[in-house]
């Protein structure tokens, strides 16, 4: 203290004393400045934390009491009702078909059948009272055309999703009938390098992701049931179920009767890929050998009448002309 004190005499003389204590008041007062404003950003963060807390819980509230809250609970109260009386459980046999056909389509939401009715109930009444206010102002139709054309709106979205999901249904069979073949050539490759079959599974459907993903999301979950405790038996049937091809259903059969004849799993996999490549090639060759007949029909609607038109109208021209 001493030496900073000559220092301060030695730049200030006589007015060393009153620098000194200048200093000490400066530094006293930027501390307390600093604790000052560290207490109040720390206040500060506390009272918007609460502040947004609070709006949050107005914020809620308003939006219960909102007209988008209103319609969003009445939008669940009626999905809960829908799937409480036409669920797969508490519905009968076609509630239990639809819920399969869903399954096959690739939806597999618990909700799935309580969104089919309604989208059904919705397009039908929807299509029908469009076509009420719309088609007057486009045609003008006599009175019995017009309910016909009302009443075919409805049907037509009556039967809309059913169409949809039969469409979906096959474009997924497509799919799962055309890398089957590969899935088995890869579960080989699998069981070749010494992988289990959950392992081969999970490893498999990674690799078959990009180019089927309909058969991948099946594999996932046949991957889920396994880990959740159901048998290899039993998650390979159900996955057979949930792709709706027979080769599915003998692939678990065949893994099933390897297992408990104690017979070499990769041999019986190599044997039943083979026979699916050979599958395979047949319906290519079947559809070869068909596509002459398939196309007799559209040549004689559409080739030979432009081909006759050709040939005889120089003739009829010339009859008509005299110039014959």
């Amino acid at each position: 203290m001493n030496g900073t004190y000559d220092i301060l005499i030695g730049i200030f003389g006589d007015r060393a004393a009153t620098m000194l204590a200048l200093m000490v008041f400066l530094a006293v007062s930027v501390l307390a400045f600093g604790v000052m404003a560290a207490a109040h950003a720390r206040s500060s963060v506390k009272r918007r934390a609460a502040g947004i807390a609070e709006y949050s819980g107005e914020r809620e509230a308003a939006e219960k009491n909102s007209l988008r809250g209103s319609s969003l609970r009445a939008v669940q109260r009626l999905l809960d009702y829908t799937n409480k009386h036409y669920s797969a459980d508490e519905g009968g046999g076609d509630a239990k078909i639809l819920r399969r056909r869903m399954i096959l389509a690739g939806i597999f939401d618990p909700r799935a059948v309580a969104f089919f009715f309604i989208a059904r109930t919705l397009l039908a009444v929807g299509l029908a009272v469009g076509v009420f206010v719309l088609l007057p102002t486009l045609v003008t139709l006599k009175p019995s055309m017009f309910w016909v054309a009302v009443m075919g709106a409805g049907v037509i979205g009556y039967l809309g999703p059913g169409f949809y999901l039969d469409r979906r249904i096959s474009k997924n069979k497509a799919e799962h009938r055309s890398g089957f073949p590969d899935f088995l050539d890869l579960m080989v490759v699998c069981a070749d390098s010494g992988l289990s079959m959950e392992s081969a599974l999970e490893r498999v459907g990674r690799e078959l992701g990009d180019a089927y993903p309909s058969l991948c999301a099946n594999i996932h979950m046949t991957n889920l049931e396994i880990r959740a405790g159901k048998s290899m038996t039993d998650a390979l049937e159900r996955f057979g179920d949930r792709l709706g091809l027979e080769e599915a259903r003998s692939f678990a059969t065949l893994i099933q009767q390897s297992a408990e004849l104690g017979s070499s799993i990769t041999e019986a996999l190599r044997v039943y890929s083979d026979d699916m490549r050979h599958k395979r090639l047949s319906r290519a060759e079947e559809k070869a050998y068909s596509l002459p007949a398939k196309l007799s029909l559209p040549m004689m609607l559409c080739i030979f009448p432009t081909i006759f038109v050709v040939i005889l109208l120089p003739v009829v021209v010339r009859l008509y002309t005299g110039n014959y």
